[in-house]
């Protein structure tokens, strides 16, 4: 029995050192954020997450890696936790992508973030919690209090510039008159993936 009990002994305390010896290395590795995390008081128990943003990359894209402050396009679908889907590109008219400038926070927080690490050309599901989506109040009557909320994302296209509106055609354009008034103020930016659909 002492053979096998100086063998575990042996073998937590190797365990131990190369624990430390990872620590170490770390430590050394991040000099300038230890620095700097040392002079914060310390606090006793473990950090616990929130919420979090959780993602499984279905297709990883071969084209150009995702930049903040671009203009997305993208194609999507999605749906609440019970399957019921409440949105899809495919079913707007035509089955037009949707574009939206990243970071601009016109769509919801775990859209503008949901991007992050993509290829162009990527698919990747998005699991958001409703903290990350519409919230405590949710957008009824299509989008429940408090839903986490579930999408199929696919990156199609990343520019510097906002897509181009087709010119209207000579039926569709509309002589100016005296009565038009001018433009009303810009309202505040829609917190939606897809705000001409909800």
């Amino acid at each position: 029995m002492k053979p096998m009990f100086f063998s575990l002994a042996l073998l937590a305390a190797v365990s131990a050192t190369a624990q430390t010896t990872t620590h170490k290395a770390v430590v050394a590795h991040h000099h300038t954020a230890t620095t700097a995390v040392s002079k914060i008081p310390r606090v006793p128990g473990i950090a616990k997450a929130l919420y979090t943003l959780k993602y499984v990359d279905i297709v990883v894209g071969k084209g150009p890696l995702a930049e903040t402050h671009k203009w997305y396009t993208v194609r999507y679908t999605g749906w609440l936790t019970d399957g019921t889907k409440f949105d899809s590109s495919y079913d707007h008219p035509g089955g037009e992508p949707f574009t939206f400038p990243d970071g601009a926070k016109r769509v919801i927080i775990g859209w503008d973030t949901g991007f992050e690490g993509m290829h162009v050309g990527g698919k990747r599901r998005l699991y958001v919690p409703y903290q990350l989506a519409y919230g405590e109040l949710g957008h009824p009557p299509v989008i429940p209090a408090k839903a986490n909320l579930v999408f199929d994302i696919e990156l199609v296209s990343m520019s510097d510039n906002p897509p181009e509106e087709p010119a209207p055609t000579p039926a569709q354009a509309e002589p100016p008159t005296q009565e038009t008034q001018p433009a009303a103020p810009a309202t505040q930016p829609q917190t939606s993936p897809h705000p001409e659909s909800l």
